[in-house]
């Protein structure tokens, strides 16, 4: 159980971290984008192709054509910083180099976000500690198989910690280097 806990975190980091804003074009920026399509709330990537055929643009092309005004301004909405300009069929969004005190909010964000996944990885070391506490006190496990998952638990959870500070200095690598 841990090690799917501690692989859901660092996949669930990725992603949120995959939304930070970097100044280079990527698709999942939009991940949060949703419009109104006939009265329901829709995904944007659900509506639309998005692509990145440069380092500094997303392009998005709605599957239904009507629906570009409403795309468009789902985007706007979105609170991203970005500008949206159609042409009727295609969405061109620009994505603007930041400066260098964005950039540094930026890294204080993925920072923070790290920390959270640190937290959460720890909380599931802590409750599979305590299970097996409660397997050794009531006699379903012996203390030496206790201890020597305990270990291995401890394992998983720096491996895991490892594994969340490699992430979070390539995102810092990413938003830094542009």
């Amino acid at each position: 159980q841990n090690a799917m806990g501690n692989i859901e975190h660092r996949k669930a980091l990725r992603h949120t971290l995959g939304r930070v804003r970097t100044g280079r074009a990527n698709a999942a920026l939009l991940d949060s984008v949703r419009v109104d399509y006939y009265g329901a709330m829709t995904p944007l990537n659900q509506l639309a192709t998005i692509s990145t055929p440069e380092p500094r643009l997303i392009m998005v092309k709605p599957f239904d054509r009507s629906s570009t005004s409403s795309v468009e301004k789902a985007i706007q909405a979105a609170g991203l910083g970005l500008n949206p300009s159609s042409d009727g069929e295609f969405i061109r969004i620009p994505v603007p180099q930041l400066n260098q005190e964005r950039r540094k909010e930026l890294v204080k964000v993925v920072h923070k976000q790290a920390e959270e996944s640190k937290v959460a990885v720890r909380n599931h070391r802590r409750d599979c500690n305590a299970l097996l506490k409660d397997m050794e006190n009531g006699g379903d496990a012996s203390k030496d198989d206790v201890a020597r998952a305990l270990k291995k638990i401890q394992e998983m959870t720096d491996a895991a910690v490892v594994e969340i500070d490699r992430i979070v200095a390539a995102k810092e690598k990413e938003i830094t280097e542009i």
